[in-house]
């Protein structure tokens, strides 16, 4: 293991390098003697060979005191240079984008389910409040999950099998975007809890009942057809 430590302000560098055997010491480079250390008697040999090589020597110690700070600090500068213009570009060049947000109910005993879908970024909170108070209890947080817009959605459920309906419009969903001030509220509906089942289920009946109107009117249409055809060949 080696490295080096560079004190900005001072500009002292600090070099080390260790080598380990079986999970314990084996020989350490003391930099300021430029000499090795062997803390086991079994280091003596490799320590004596590698003290003699002084032009080995000489690269450890360039190494360690001039390449590795200058490369340390180029590296950090370049990491911190990054990080700057990650920080612009999401705070100046890419404007908040609001989410549409929905109460969804598969059945009168399931959880309420607040989803919001197309917001933009994705650092966003939601969550449900009674009385203006943030709920936990009988509170189910989803993840926050990407759309193949590059925008987002997330969900949060809630037990309401326990709330009382005239209790329910105690009850608020409210979103919240970074870079926005304005919260999204949605408030729970009183009265039928038909109310939010989802839209799809509403479509499904439609299409059951325009097939079933469909149907009956292609029975009379081919009664009436079948009727005159048959009273035409009567009169030939």
């Amino acid at each position: 293991m080696y490295g080096c430590e560079w004190d900005e302000e001072t500009g002292e560098v600090n070099g080390y390098e260790q080598y380990g055997y079986d999970g314990e010491d084996f020989i350490s480079l003391d930099l300021k003697t430029v000499t090795w250390v062997a803390p086991k008697k079994q280091a003596l040999t490799t320590r004596q060979k590698w003290d003699n090589d002084r032009g080995w020597m000489a690269q450890e110690k360039n190494y360690l005191t001039q390449i590795c700070p200058e490369s340390s600090s180029t590296v950090l500068a370049l990491i911190y240079s990054f990080l700057i213009l990650l920080t612009l570009y999401d705070n100046f060049n890419i404007s908040p984008v609001r989410p549409s947000v929905s109460l969804l109910q598969k059945s009168s005993s399931s959880p309420v389910t607040c989803h919001a879908t197309g917001f933009y970024p994705n650092r966003a909170e939601m969550v449900w409040k009674r009385d203006g108070v943030e709920l936990h209890q009988g509170v189910n947080k989803g993840e926050i999950l990407t759309n193949n817009d590059g925008t987002f959605q997330m969900s949060v459920d809630l037990d309401v099998s326990s709330v009382k309906p005239e209790d329910w419009d105690r009850y608020r969903c409210v979103f919240q975007l970074s870079g926005v001030n304005e919260d999204i509220v949605i408030r729970l509906p009183g009265g039928d809890i038909k109310l939010i089942i989802p839209v799809v289920v509403a479509v499904v009946a439609a299409v059951v009942v325009l097939a079933v109107i469909a149907v009956i009117a292609f029975i009379i249409y081919k009664k009436r057809t079948g009727e005159k055809q048959t009273s035409w060949i009567f009169l030939v």
